[in-house]
């Protein structure tokens, strides 16, 4: 995530920096630096805002398509994301067995996943 995205993501949620650095958990410091580029955004501030940015939308959002339906899943049944019915919330799961996500670590899973068709068609 760059600066810009984290900018807009805390734009879209109407959220002061003070407050976002408490709904992440961060200082506010910490959320200064990350909009300004002086610091890296960690994947899991990345995921934690990328949730709160889908979770404020709630369940407004108009025939909202999971993971499996627009990737055309095989493998489905076997995976994190059709078990608890989250197929809308596959970049947030662990062990997802999407094959652009599968064995990768959270860094490389969010970079593929923040450009994703099923997370950008929630935000």
């Amino acid at each position: 995530m760059n600066r810009e995205t984290f900018s807009n993501l805390r734009a879209k949620l109407g959220k002061t920096q003070k407050t976002l650095s408490g709904l992440l958990g961060v200082s506010l410091k910490a959320v200064q630096s990350y909009e300004q580029g002086w610091r890296s955004i960690p994947i899991h501030v990345e995921r934690q805002l990328y949730f709160l940015a889908v979770s404020q939308r709630g369940d407004s959002h108009p025939k909202r398509k999971d993971c499996w339906t627009i990737k055309k899943c095989e493998r489905k049944k076997e995976c994190p994301a059709w078990e608890f019915q989250a197929g809308h919330l596959c970049w947030f799961l662990s062990g997802t067995l999407c094959e652009c996500a599968a064995d990768k670590n959270w860094k490389e899973k969010m970079a593929v996943c923040s450009n994703c068709e099923v997370l950008t068609s929630l935000l």
